[in-house]
């Protein structure tokens, strides 16, 4: 099994050719890896159509004068249930560690908080999350699915979703387009 120390914190970035097209250039914040599992937040793709004030006006939290911002696409498991990663000087309700990423938070209180411009000072809010049973990911990972990078609150609150993928894989000093979908056998 995969040191689940290893994976925690980690932007795990989907290898070209993976073969899920759910998981096409996917960028997963792991925020949990232990003997029983993995869960993740996908920070890398929006979800279409869905805002931070429609998600609000949903829950009838007022927004406010808070700027709207994308709804992240946080994987195929539980889509309606929200995430939000955050910076760390902000705690509520249920909000657990998120190693370098700061803080996981699934409770509403967040979402107050960040409408009444009391909240954390950065955010990213995701439907869904992507989850692995026990060493499923650790199998994943063996068979080229997964590449796990250092985990980057600059690049998870600081660079558009749509360029995280890209961006990772350059603070990791790999150009991503020398990358190819399929590896040889000797």
């Amino acid at each position: 099994m995969t040191d689940a120390a290893y994976l925690s914190g980690r932007l795990l970035l989907a290898m070209p050719g993976m073969g899920d097209p759910r998981f096409d250039h996917a960028v997963i914040a792991m925020v949990q890896h232990d003997a029983e599992g993995a869960l993740g937040v996908g920070v890398g793709r929006a979800r279409d159509g869905v805002t931070l004030h429609a998600v609000l006006k949903d829950l009838e939290i007022d927004p406010g004068d808070l700027p709207d911002a994308p709804v992240l696409d946080g994987g195929p498991v539980e889509q309606q249930r929200g995430f939000v990663l955050h910076s760390a000087e902000w705690q509520g309700r249920g909000t657990i560690e998120a190693g370098p990423f700061g803080a996981m938070t699934t409770s509403r209180d967040v979402l107050e908080a960040i409408a009444a411009g009391i909240g954390p000072q950065d955010y990213v809010v995701a439907l869904g999350y992507a989850g692995w049973g026990a060493g499923q990911l650790d199998g994943e990972m063996r068979r080229h699915g997964w590449f796990a990078a250092r985990g980057n609150p600059d690049i998870l609150f600081r660079t558009s979703p749509e360029e995280r993928w890209r961006a990772t894989w350059k603070a990791q000093g790999i150009d991503p387009a020398h990358l190819v979908g399929q590896t040889g056998r000797a």
